[in-house]
C-alpha cells in the first residue's frame, strides 16, 4: 500500500511537471544552462593606456590578482593559457579589437559540459575617463551547479581585477611606461 502511494505521488508530480514545463518556450529552457556575470569601473585614463596595461601579459603578477597569467601568442583563432588561483584553461581568442575588445571562449573538459565566453571592454567616455567592462557568459550543463561560486566567488574576482586595473592605470607616477 505504501509503495503504491509513493509511485502515484511521482507520477503526480511529474505531471505537474510536465504541465509546468510544456509552456515554457525552448529559449526559456536553454536559459535554465546560462549565466552572465558582468561588472564595470570608470577608471580616469584613456583608452589606450588602460589597453596597454591589459595586454602587457607578462607584468601581470605585479598587480592582477584575480588572472595570475596569460601566455601564447593572443590573436584571433589562437589558443593561449589562462591561469588563475588554483585552475588552468585554455580558452581560443575570438575577438582582439586594439584599445577596444578582447574575447576568448573556454572550455571545460568539453564543449557543453561548462563553457566560458570572456570579455573585456573599453569604452571612452569623452571626458578623460574610460568604462572598463569585464564579463562573462557561461553555458552548459554544469552552469547551474556553480551558479553560487560564480555569484560569489567569481564575481568578486572580477571586481578585485578591476579595481586594480584602475589603480593600475590611475597611478602614473609608478607606472610611466603606459603613458598615452
Amino acid at each position: 500500500m505504501r509503495f503504491a502511494l509513493l509511485i502515484s505521488l511521482n507520477r503526480w508530480e511529474l505531471s505537474e511537471v510536465r504541465r509546468a514545463n510544456q509552456h515554457r518556450t525552448l529559449s526559456d529552457k536553454i536559459n535554465i544552462m546560462e549565466k552572465q556575470i558582468k561588472t564595470s569601473i570608470t577608471i580616469n585614463a584613456s583608452k589606450e593606456k588602460i589597453w596597454k596595461i591589459l595586454t602587457d601579459f607578462e607584468n601581470y603578477p605585479e598587480w592582477n590578482s584575480f588572472i595570475k597569467s596569460v601566455t601564447g601568442e593572443v590573436k584571433v583563432g589562437n589558443q593561449i593559457q589562462i591561469k588563475l588561483q588554483g585552475m588552468t584553461f585554455k580558452p581560443v581568442v575570438l575577438t582582439f579589437k586594439e584599445n577596444t575588445e578582447l574575447k576568448w571562449l573556454g572550455h571545460l573538459w568539453f564543449k557543453g559540459l561548462f563553457d566560458g565566453e570572456h570579455k573585456f571592454k573599453l569604452i571612452d567616455n569623452g571626458n578623460g575617463t574610460t568604462k572598463f567592462e569585464q564579463s562573462e557568459n557561461f553555458s552548459g550543463i554544469l552552469v547551474k551547479l556553480f551558479t553560487k561560486s560564480l555569484d560569489k566567488d567569481t564575481k568578486k574576482g572580477f571586481e578585485q581585477m578591476n579595481k586594480e586595473l584602475k589603480l593600475r592605470a590611475e597611478n602614473t607616477k609608478h607606472y610611466n611606461v603606459y603613458s598615452s
